[in-house]
């Protein structure tokens, strides 16, 4: 994925694309500048304004540009968030600046916690994720590899974990660039460590290879899952999910309306066997009464 432009961009530092294909190297943490979230000048802010933060030009295949929705539309959809009434954003494909100086970041999914997004987005602070406006880097960061070319293993690697991205996820659909499908790293005294996916520490969530059909796709998807490990539903899932809830509701009440028929039939076929005795009874007694039989009741007849 190419990224935005920003006044003076960094050189890549040429021993990260010597990098291993299959592990990042922590060797070159060093090439990078320092962390640390710095507040930014009003002759900063004031660049702001020239920086190019969108230049609409198509840098994805169809599969990524489909993982990324599958990846952000679930969480806006279908997730409340880390609980506590606590807000989160999360977008696709759009650029994260650290500094105005710095060239940007532009992550295939990033999902950052406790922000709510710039109530302006067309003004410029509200048209990409400024570290500085938000206070705070994204917690998420996801790149989908499309090709050898996007340094998932190098540079972005060693930029993220210097800004204090808390999670780095490679996700790899081809294995280009590790053998393995997917990859999270959780940052730990500044440096990178691999971690297991099912749980991310902090956020709530985890990440799971789901293999199924999603907009008429079947492949083999990197989903969000919950802390019980459940997965979090897509918006059709979700309609889906109300629709087959509401078909189990009318079959529960239209067996409940059936047994509740039976019942009223039971006591009307009670009621009636009752009149029929009843009427028999009458009719017994009256014979008896022809025949000058005695009542039941042991009295003599008149």
């Amino acid at each position: 994925m190419s990224e935005l432009s920003a006044p003076a961009p960094a050189a890549s530092p040429p021993e990260l694309e010597s990098a291993a294909p299959d592990q990042p190297d922590r060797s070159t943490r060093a090439a990078s500048a320092p962390g640390g979230l710095a507040t930014p000048s009003p002759a900063d802010l004031l660049a702001i304004e020239h920086l190019v933060t969108e230049d609409d030009t198509p840098v994805d295949n169809v599969f990524s540009e489909m993982q990324q929705s599958l990846l952000t539309h679930s969480l806006r959809n279908s997730w409340s968030g880390p609980g506590g009434g606590r807000p989160f954003v999360t977008s696709a494909n759009v650029g994260v600046f650290r500094t105005p100086q710095e060239a940007p970041l532009v992550p295939d999914v990033f999902l950052s916690l406790d922000v709510s997004w710039y109530p302006d987005e067309w003004a410029k602070p509200g048209r990409s994720y400024f570290m500085w406006e938000y206070g705070k880097p994204p917690d998420v960061v996801i790149e989908v590899v499309s090709n050898r070319e996007g340094s998932e293993t190098g540079e972005k690697y060693v930029r993220y974990g210097d800004w204090g991205v808390p999670y780095y996820v490679i996700f790899d659909p081809r294995r280009q660039v590790q053998e393995s499908l997917l990859r999270v790293y959780e940052l730990s005294s500044g440096v990178y460590a691999p971690r297991s996916a099912d749980k991310l520490p902090g956020i709530g969530l985890g990440l799971q290879l789901w293999r199924g059909e999603f907009e008429g796709k079947e492949a083999t998807w990197l989903r969000w899952q919950d802390a019980s490990g459940a997965l979090i539903p897509t918006g059709e899932e979700n309609t889906e999910r109300e629709r087959n809830r509401a078909e189990r509701e009318r079959n529960r009440a239209e067996r409940e309306r059936h047994r509740a028929e039976q019942a009223e039939n039971r006591v009307e076929r009670e009621r009636n066997r009752a009149e029929q005795a009843e009427n028999r009874a009458e009719r017994l007694a009256a014979q008896l009464r022809a025949l000058g039989a005695p009542p039941e009741n042991g009295e003599s007849s008149s």
